[in-house]
């Protein structure tokens, strides 16, 4: 989850995970992010930031390129390359001064992470959250011992689990509006808040009951289910009556939104179950449709922990996954939906209650929805769909 070119800033002096700063004109400043192009005739890289709008890397003569291996955590190991030796899907360090549009950075020095590696670092930080990440709602923090309680799971089978988070764990709280991981922002333990959906990476102790926390990811989210009355694929827009509320919201789909068809099976077994589990009574049976690997079940027992998944050590040991379920699902495209389909949204709230930037969409959850109006399956679809979106 460490931002890419963190592991390799610490030659520097700044600390923490850089993105487009707003110092004044003509100071030293730092910006992080993706290579969009390079044109070399001009010495420019255009850069799409962590944050922030685009920006242009201006460079001279003077200019000192630096390739750094996965994994390094500072520049001993870094080799000398040039320009031309980077592409677009590189993400690199630029160090120099801002001008006075702040559009643009004169840099003295690049750090280059290949675009090879940044994906090589992406799937070993997914790797690592699916195997000790845990999700969940803050119900309490302690200031004193630096222990947070959060609720993982579905919110009938809920269980109480503690993070013990000492002052070296990172904090990063999620932008507002934003689908982005690497949107989230550096943040402290104070800025928790209960409510606030958190995710962390650690060690869980035998019965999964305490984690030993060295990230934590948190964020206020919204969940809504929804009927579409109307769908722009060229706009990358839906709109939908919030099912609860019966207002209109305009639903934005982004490049990193998820788009899921749930399965008829699916949808009606996870349905029987929450409300099974609502009205005070004993669940179905927890065999999962033939070919489907009994994934719903396992995430109604609040089983699993990859990034974004409920999380937490379940029953015999087990650690299913909602996450690895809405990747085996069907993918969906915008221009597949049509007015009067219901949909399940999960989005970080922002400023406009009538807006909001979809993390991820499921559709094909009528079923779930037949008596959703703050019932059983948003207490626990929707609060499973939060943090689906891991590090990228």
């Amino acid at each position: 989850m460490k931002c890419y070119l963190c592991l390799f800033i610490l030659g520097l002096t700044a600390v923490g995970c850089f993105a487009q700063t707003t110092a004044p004109a003509g100071d030293i400043t730092r910006v992080s992010g993706e290579v969009t192009a390079v044109t070399a005739a001009a010495h420019e890289i255009a850069l799409k930031p962590d944050s922030g709008g685009a920006v242009t890397v201006k460079l001279t003569e003077k200019t000192v390129y630096l390739r750094v291996p996965l994994g390094e955590k500072d520049l001993k190991n870094a080799t000398p390359i040039h320009l031309e030796d980077i592409v677009v899907g590189d993400r690199i360090l630029a160090r120099g001064r801002m001008t006075e549009d702040h559009g643009s950075v004169e840099a003295a020095r690049v750090l280059v992470m290949a675009r090879a590696d940044v994906a090589k670092k992406a799937a070993a930080d997914r790797a690592e959250w699916q195997k000790r990440g845990t999700a969940g709602a803050v119900t309490a923090t302690n200031p004193a011992s630096r222990e947070i309680t959060i609720s993982v799971g579905p919110r009938e089978t809920a269980r109480l689990v503690t993070v013990e988070a000492p002052a070296s764990v990172t904090f990063r709280r999620y932008a507002p509006d934003s689908v982005r991981f690497t949107d989230a922002q550096p943040s402290s333990f104070e800025a928790l808040s209960v409510g606030d959906h958190l995710r962390v990476l650690g060690d869980r102790n035998a019965d999964g009951s305490r984690i030993k926390a060295e990230e934590v990811v948190f964020g206020a989210f919204r969940n809504i289910a929804g009927q579409i009355k109307a769908v722009d694929a060229t706009a990358g827009e839906i709109r939908v009556t919030d099912l609860e509320t019966k207002k209109p919201v305009l639903i934005r789909v982004k490049a990193d939104s998820m788009l899921r068809r749930m399965p008829e099976g699916i949808a009606a077994m996870i349905a029987r179950r929450l409300q099974a589990a609502a009205n005070g009574g004993a669940s179905p049976s927890a065999q999962g449709q033939p070919g489907q690997g009994g994934g719903a079940a396992q995430w109604q027992r609040g089983e699993g922990g990859g990034p974004g998944g409920p999380g937490g050590a379940g029953p015999r040991g087990q650690r299913g996954d909602f996450q690895q379920m809405l990747e085996r699902m069907p993918a969906l495209t915008l221009a597949e939906l049509k007015p009067g389909d219901a949909l399940i949204i999960s989005s970080t709230k922002g400023a406009d209650p009538t807006e909001a930037t979809a993390i991820v969409v499921v559709a094909g959850v009528e079923p779930l929805l037949a008596n959703a109006s703050g019932g059983p399956a948003m207490g626990g679809l929707g609060n499973a769909l939060n943090f689906e979106v891991g590090p990228q």
